[in-house]
């Protein structure tokens, strides 16, 4: 056989995550040095700014500020156009035309690959802004500015971006790296107690994956965060962001080619659950509740010990969520089963090759299976009924002894 010999094709990139408050202050330094200090000599750096429809109606002097600070830091920036507004939650990524109304934006704005999209919102707003700036000019650098609790302390930090089709969450979507992801922790003071508590669920993964020591303060913390303190929220903030960050840099696969995903714990039930909800739950919630649901079938299996199990249920109880939505709780059990248990064919469509399900063996103990017991995973919604309503009676997160 004649062919050209192969050849290694070695791409690098890196990224700042970077934390401040009042990003649009006229002397906050943060944006103006990410567009001319990372850019190089590219001259004054043209950008265009989406915003979810939310975030704006809560920061009704967002938009004044962001041009006064574009005004300010004229010879290193000039707004693309006008403001794009663009609605918040799974809306943006269910409907086709939010994506087509950005990439009309990006070309109205005449943007090059030299220029940049700012999206600035919730995770699903970053990630249908992230796709339509990942696929106009085959990329356009995208400065990520995350607005959530779940947007800063996961969604933003990765290199994800996508949007649902078919029925299907993130079906459409690219892997594409963000040139900066600024954290304004401000934004989090306007959020809704709903949206507050829903991020913390990934910072609470994050933890059972990898950092014992971080479980261990979020234990501590949680009468603060559900208190809105505003420093632990910032802890556990930077905290899970580094985790996330250091597990897409170290892992070995940033662009999941293989089957394996560890910052998916509890998210095949997670993906399904907001699909049959209509997105009535929010991903955090969903996400706490894949997560104890895989750490009951974990038990169930003789996998994770019970004191393990508990922390983690207390945890989750503690920071209020609640980990039986009505489609499991009030529904006949075969049918809630069965509408769950689709979801494993759907992540394993979605992941491609062997299903592969991380669970626990303990904190900072995971391990892969590639085949679940179907009885044995409705049976661990009994368990999940059971043991919220015992998380429920503690007085505080209880310890392994």
């Amino acid at each position: 056989m004649d062919a050209i010999p192969q050849q290694p094709i070695q791409v690098t990139f890196d990224y700042p995550v970077l934390f401040t408050k009042g990003l649009f202050a006229a002397g906050n330094p943060i944006l103006r040095d990410v567009l001319t200090e990372r850019a190089g000599a590219d001259g004054t750096a043209r950008v265009l700014v989406v915003i979810d429809s939310g975030v704006a109606a809560a920061t009704p002097g967002l938009s004044g500020a962001i041009a006064r600070y574009a005004e300010a830091h004229h010879d290193a920036m000039a707004l693309g156009g006008p403001l794009v507004i663009v609605p918040g939650g799974e809306t943006a990524k269910n409907d086709p035309a939010v994506l087509d109304r950005i990439h009309r934006a990006i070309n109205d704005a005449r943007l090059c690959r030299h220029s940049y999209v700012a999206a600035i919102g919730g995770g699903a707003v970053l990630d249908v802004v992230g796709y339509a700036a990942a696929t106009a000019h085959r990329g356009i650098r995208l400065i990520r500015i995350p607005t959530t609790v779940l947007a800063q302390d996961d969604s933003a930090v990765g290199v994800k971006n996508g949007v649902n089709a078919f029925g299907k969450k993130n079906y459409l979507g690219t892997f594409s790296p963000p040139f900066a992801v600024i954290n304004d922790f401000d934004f989090l003071e306007t959020l809704s107690e709903r949206d507050w508590r829903a991020g913390i669920s990934e910072a609470i993964k994050v933890a059972i994956v990898r950092d014992p020591v971080f479980f261990e303060a979020l234990e501590v913390d949680a009468p603060r965060l559900m208190a809105r303190d505003p420093a632990a929220m910032e802890r556990l903030v930077r905290r899970s962001a580094a985790l996330h960050l250091a597990h897409i840099a170290g892992g070995g696969d940033p662009f999941e080619l293989g089957s394996s995903r560890p910052l998916d714990f509890g998210h095949w039930a997670a993906h399904k659950l907001e699909q049959m909800t209509g997105y009535r739950l929010r991903h955090g919630e969903a996400v706490a509740i894949g997560m104890a649901l895989d750490s009951a079938y974990a038990h169930e299996q003789g996998f994770l010990p019970r004191p393990a199990l508990q922390r983690i249920l207390d945890l989750l109880v503690a920071v209020g969520f609640d980990l039986l939505p009505d489609e499991l709780a009030h529904a006949p059990e075969p049918t809630a089963g069965a509408s769950v248990l689709d979801g494993l064919e759907e992540f394993r469509e979605h992941l491609g090759g062997t299903l592969t399900i991380m669970l626990v063996r303990g904190l900072g103990q995971p391990f892969d299976v590639h085949e679940i017991d179907r009885d044995a995973m409705m049976r661990s919604i009994g368990v999940l009924a059971r043991a919220q309503d015992a998380a429920r009676t503690a007085s505080a997160p209880r310890r392994a002894s």
